[in-house]
């Protein structure tokens, strides 16, 4: 394995995973696994870059820093020389963690500084100019982000932001000095690991921009940043002989479906109201599931009953009623239930037979993927923007869609469960 990634998600590690594998236009990428926890053995000798996903945005800082440090442990030892760690392209961090202080961990582990923190994504409109991140034409505290249950994002600044998680100085590299080119910003990074400063972040308002912070960082052993930041990453190993490129085959799954939504985010709330409209679908409710008065038998049972009709369960609110609900019960409470009713319906449905899941919402993602244990996950053609086919391993392979909250179009459900089958 050449490359590691360290994602502090499972949606954010398909995003990336499916970033490596597909590469630059014309070039082809890495052949990519995605492996749901640190792995107990080995990976397959034919992988070539390896996505841990861990379920550690939103957990205690140091219990993240653990884990992505278990996780670094296994990535060298499977041989990798570049390490990326991979959060969120809007940054979704308290103002404790957990991007700084596991950014700064890896870093001294590694014993490097002047680190690239770069979160752009533009093509799902995520830029970072001046040290500011932007959603579209907003600033990231003015985007609907700064509502988010878990993770409200009150500072579009994330040189500041950063700054209150880390221990050492954050550096900033501007526009202006990534535009000058690759050996610009090696400069710059150099001058800021001589001042101490362990992360920087990097300005970019464009693909190209990522491909330039790609060639910079050849030889560097860490990275961090969203999923933009492995833009031209394939495409530095492509160039020095160590792979052939090219693009992988998967095969898809047919089989029974299920989509299990947990999203509070517009766009999914959109997609959910979209696909209510032609097929059966059935909203949990929150309170009923507090009082214990809705079971992962009778959502497992309403969804195996409309199998071949693309049947949805979902639990969806807006912002305001997630914060009532939130007073009520208690955040970590309301989020832990919803988060063990998924997994527990997955592992029912995937007993009884269904092989295509789509899954909204990255916490309801990384509860799913733990509750499956499907172990590496393959990755196959991209649906939307972000969001690959994931297929396991073994004599019965499980196709999946973990997609991240704001991610995908408006008919994502329905495109979602055909590329899962091969169309």
């Amino acid at each position: 394995m050449l490359l590691g990634v360290i994602a502090d998600d499972f949606t954010g590690a398909s995003d990336i995973a499916n970033t490596l594998a597909r590469g630059l236009p014309g070039r082809g990428g890495l052949r990519t696994a995605q492996f749901l926890g640190v792995p107990r053995a080995s990976a397959p000798a034919n992988i070539e870059a390896g996505v841990v996903a861990l379920k550690s945005r939103s957990i205690a800082a140091g219990e993240a820093v653990a884990q992505s440090l278990a996780a670094l442990d296994w990535l060298l030892a499977q041989g990798c020389g570049q390490i990326v760690f991979k959060y969120c392209s809007t940054f979704d961090s308290t103002p404790e963690g957990n991007i700084g202080p596991v950014g700064e961990a890896l870093a001294r582990r590694l014993g490097v500084a002047g680190v690239v923190a770069c979160p752009a994504f533009p093509t799902m409109g995520r830029t970072v100019y001046q040290g500011h991140l932007f959603v579209r034409d907003r600033l990231l505290n003015e985007s609907g982000l700064e509502h988010h249950p878990i993770t409200p994002m009150t500072d579009a600044d994330i040189r500041r932001w950063l700054a209150r998680q880390s221990r050492d100085p954050v550096g900033l590299v501007a526009w202006q000095t990534l535009s000058a080119g690759p050996a610009s910003l090696r400069a710059a990074l150099d001058q800021a690991a001589a001042h101490g400063e362990r992360l920087v972040i990097v300005d970019a308002i464009r693909d190209a921009d990522l491909v330039t912070i790609a060639e910079a960082c050849r030889e560097d052993v860490l990275i961090t940043g969203g999923s933009g930041v492995a833009l031209g990453l394939a495409e530095n190993f492509i160039r020095r002989g160590a792979v052939r490129g090219g693009a992988q085959t998967v095969a898809g799954v047919a089989g029974p479906e299920a989509i299990l939504a947990g999203s509070c985010s517009g766009a999914t709330r959109g997609q959910i109201d979209r696909h209510i409209g032609g097929h059966p679908s059935l909203p949990i409710d929150v309170d009923a599931v507090m009082a214990g008065g809705v079971t992962a038998d009778q959502l497992a049972a309403f969804l195996l009953a409309e199998a071949g009709r693309a049947p949805l369960v979902y639990s969806s609110a807006t912002p305001q009623q997630v914060r009532s609900l939130q007073q009520r019960y208690g955040r970590e409470r309301v989020s832990g239930t919803l988060d063990a009713l998924f997994g527990e319906v997955a592992v029912k449905l995937v007993a009884q037979g269904v092989r295509r899941l789509v899954v909204a919402g990255g916490e309801t993602s990384g509860a799913v993927a733990s509750a499956l244990d499907l172990g590496a996950l393959t990755i196959g053609p991209e649906i939307d923007p972000g969001v690959p086919v994931l297929v396991s391993q073994g004599e019965r392979p499980v196709a999946l869609a973990l997609k991240s909250g704001n991610f995908g179009g408006p008919d994502f459900f329905e495109k979602a469960l055909q590329r899962l089958e091969g169309q």
